[in-house]
């Protein structure tokens, strides 16, 4: 079997690759997800081939190819009104308009793409596809699974290499691309090598479509098992044989419905009219291990009726967690009243001296002004605002003039951190629960031949109290033995030292 091509959400590389997913970091909060383009002629009026763009500028995808990740791409020169020429005019006043420019038309007809040219207008950063950036800059189908929400999910539902999770709302598949990044330990090489896995269910038609088209362009199709379904009705079988699921994750409206699907006996409540009770009940759980779960609810109404049902089906360690996410910011804060040209500066006086020395100076010049002759104003003097902004001009001359050597701003000042004004999340409450293997008579017999019981030779407890005792002095008879012997040692070596 053939080894499938590995998703760049799982190894990447070192450098970026046709069509291939790339995220472009316009700005700190600012991405693009692209599929880059091999150039192989003119692309939407580009002669350039395809072209991103920007408030930034132009970015030909033949300059982000075949460079390290995280590089800083250049804008380049391309012509943006020559885009839908063709549609407005006819054929042959384009050819008369482009019929000068004979150096460029020869070297895009022997190249067949148009060498791109570096211009100054701006620059961006060209980043491998990560489940965090991905859900940053993913089109939102529903509201998303944010990084502290999942990050948090996958931990305590106990998500790791070759773990196999159901999840149940994939939405616009952010916490799929999480998840099958926690669980991947390689593609399976036949049907029955079991590996990591996701088995995710989508009720609505439309993002399942969509849901589809991302995995298989991002090549996780091989690792998630994309199914169409109402789980209320339909369970989680998958073509009624079970997942053998390890962890959980429900981000459904009604939780609870889904939840007597999620058992390892065939609960009384699913029993309906016209069904066969006869019928083997087939849970999808993992026999052999305890099962972990999580539902994903933005009311608290909502996580009342999910832990009833789950207190009713046996669940245990039943918790709910609310996650408040907030952002520190590390910037460098320059105080002082040096930093008059500087932006992004607080000019006011770092400490105490630096402010009396600038009213001592506004003070003098107050003084120099009063006595100066009176001027040829209507009452002959200056008035009180021309002399304060003569002195705090005068003043701003001499700390220019005064002003430290200059630093890298990297370097200068004080190095503090702030938070976020705002806390920009959803409200949404995490409830996890476990329900514990079943331990059968078969289970407790391989136990007990694996650890039998009545035959231990030194078991805490199984002797008496004089047999402890004498122990206990035999073992004080041993520490007196070995201090007698260091001592004589020791004094040999002092009687062989005189």
């Amino acid at each position: 079997m053939t080894r499938p091509t590995v998703s760049p959400f799982l190894e990447p590389g070192l450098h970026t690759k046709a069509r291939s997913l790339a995220i472009l970091q316009l700005s700190r909060d600012n991405l693009l997800p692209i599929y880059l383009q091999e150039a192989s002629g003119e692309h939407d009026g580009y002669a350039e081939g395809a072209v991103v763009n920007t408030r930034y500028g132009s970015f030909p995808h033949s300059t982000m190819l075949n460079v390290s990740w995280g590089s800083q791409i250049r804008a380049s020169k391309v012509d943006t009104g020559s885009r839908g020429r063709k549609r407005k005019r006819g054929l042959k006043d384009d050819a008369e308009e482009n019929q000068p420019e004979t150096a460029d038309n020869n070297e895009t007809e022997a190249t067949g793409v148009k060498q791109a040219v570096a211009d100054d207008s701006g620059f961006i950063h060209v980043l491998p596809p990560t489940p965090e950036l991905w859900t940053q800059s993913l089109p939102h189908r529903t509201q998303v699974v944010y990084t502290p929400d999942y990050s948090y999910i996958l931990h305590r539902i106990r998500a790791r290499p070759g773990s196999t999770i159901i999840e149940a709302g994939a939405g616009s598949g952010s916490f799929t691309h999480a998840s099958v990044r926690a669980v991947y330990n390689g593609y399976p090489s036949s049907a029955e090598d079991r590996k990591g896995k996701v088995f995710s269910f989508e009720y609505h038609e439309e993002r399942y479509h969509k849901m589809t088209k991302e995995l298989t362009d991002h090549k996780l199709d091989g690792l998630v098992h994309l199914t169409h379904r109402d789980v209320y009705n339909g369970g989680f079988l998958i073509d009624g044989k079970s997942p053998e699921a390890d962890a959980i994750f429900l981000d459904l409206p009604k939780p609870w419905e889904a939840l007597p699907h999620l058992s390892r006996r065939k609960p009384q409540t699913r029993a309906k009219e016209g069904e066969d009770s006869a019928a083997e009940w087939v849970s999808p759980l993992n026999p052999k291990r305890a099962v972990h779960i999580c539902t994903f609810s933005p009311c608290i109404e909502q996580v009342t009726r999910t832990v009833s049902a789950m207190r009713r089906l046996g669940w245990v360690d039943i918790d709910m967690v609310e996650i408040a996410n907030r952002k520190l910011h590390t910037i460098r804060d320059r105080v002082g009243l040096h930093y008059q040209t500087d932006r992004g500066v607080n000019v006011s006086p770092h400490d105490v001296e630096e402010a009396l020395e600038r009213l001592a100076e506004i003070e003098e010049r107050v003084r120099e002004q009063a006595a100066r002759p009176r001027g040829a104003g209507e009452d002959g003097a200056e008035d009180a605002d021309t002399v304060m902004k003569n002195g705090e001009e005068a003043a701003k001359d001499k700390t220019s003039a005064e002003q430290p050597p200059f630093q890298t701003p990297w370097v200068d000042g004080r190095l503090i951190t702030k938070g976020e004004p705002e806390i920009k999340t959803h409200t949404s409450y995490l409830v996890f629960a476990v329900l514990p293997r079943e331990w059968t008579e078969e289970d407790e017999a391989a136990a007990f031949a694996k650890y039998p019981c009545g035959k231990e030779k030194a078991v805490v407890g199984s002797i008496d109290k004089q047999t402890r005792k004498k122990e206990r002095r035999e073992q004080l008879q041993k520490i007196g033995d070995r201090k007698a012997r260091r001592k004589e040692r020791a004094e040999k070596i002092a009687e062989a030292v005189e």
